[in-house]
C-alpha cells in the first residue's frame, strides 16, 4: 500500500483532538514527500543531523519534531527552525535550549519526558522531579522555552495490560503538572503511542501519537 494510502487510513482513525506525528526516521527524502504531497505537515525525527538535512531540502512549511534523546551540545543545530522537542529530561538540557533559542529570537516548545517504562534503557524524570523543576525558581527564568505538555515512551512488551498501566501513570502525571501555569509553562499536550499502541493511547488520554512504520513501512537501519 502506497504511504498516501497508510496516511489516510490512520488520520480516519484519530479523533479531532489528536495530532499525527509522522515519525520519518531513516527514511528518503522522497518517501516524506510523498507524505507531505498527502497533506502532512509534521515530521518527527530522531537525530539531529538527520533532520537538519531534510529541513534545508523540504518545503518550509513543515513543523519539525525532534522526537528521540537529546544531547546537551546538539542543541544548537536544531535550533533555527525546530517546531517541538519531545524528549526533554532535565534542567540542563532545558536551559540549553532557552540559550540557543534566544540567539534566535524565538521561543522553543518543549515536552517534558517522563519516565513510564520498566526498562532502565528509556529516558525520562519522575513525576516528582518535574514538579520540583516546574515550581523552581530557575526554571522561571527561562523566556525562551515553553512547555506545552508530557511526553512518554512505554515498555516494549506485548503486555497490553502493562502498557495501558504505563499510559495511564502519564496521564495522571499530566493531570497533576497541569496545575503549574507560567508564562513558560501551559501544559495540553499528551505524546504518547506509536505504531503497535497508538489506539490505546489515545484511549488513555493521548493527545498526539508518532507513527512511523505504519505509515512509511519498516525502517532502514543500514
Amino acid at each position: 500500500m502506497s504511504i498516501k494510502n497508510n496516511l489516510n487510513q490512520i488520520q480516519e482513525t484519530l479523533p479531532d483532538h489528536v495530532t499525527l506525528v509522522a515519525v520519518s526516521k531513516t527514511k528518503p527524502v522522497s518517501d516524506l514527500m510523498e507524505a507531505y504531497n498527502a497533506g502532512q505537515r509534521i515530521f518527527g525525527e530522531n537525530k539531529i543531523q538527520e533532520m537538519v538535512d531534510k529541513h534545508q531540502e523540504m518545503p518550509k512549511d513543515i513543523k519539525w519534531h525532534m522526537i528521540g534523546h537529546v544531547q546537551t551540545n546538539k542543541v544548537k543545530y536544531m535550533a533555527e527552525f525546530v517546531d517541538l522537542i519531545h524528549g526533554v529530561d532535565s534542567f540542563k538540557l532545558l536551559k540549553e535550549i532557552n540559550k540557543q533559542a534566544k540567539k534566535y529570537d524565538r521561543n522553543i516548545n518543549c515536552l517534558l519526558q517522563i519516565k513510564i517504562a520498566s526498562e532502565d534503557s528509556k529516558f525520562g524524570m519522575t513525576q516528582k522531579e518535574a514538579l520540583a523543576l516546574l515550581e523552581s525558581e530557575p526554571f522561571s527564568e527561562l523566556t525562551n522555552i515553553k512547555l506545552t505538555g508530557v511526553m512518554g515512551m512505554a515498555t516494549f512488551t506485548d503486555n497490553q495490560e502493562q502498557i495501558k498501566q504505563e499510559f495511564n501513570t502519564l496521564k495522571t502525571a499530566f493531570d497533576n503538572l497541569k496545575a503549574i501555569q507560567t508564562n513558560n509553562c501551559q501544559l495540553e499536550t499528551i505524546s504518547m503511542g506509536m505504531s503497535g499502541d497508538y489506539l490505546l493511547a489515545i484511549d488513555c488520554g493521548s493527545t498526539m501519537v508518532r507513527v512511523g512504520s505504519s505509515i512509511f513501512g519498516k525502517r532502514n537501519y543500514n
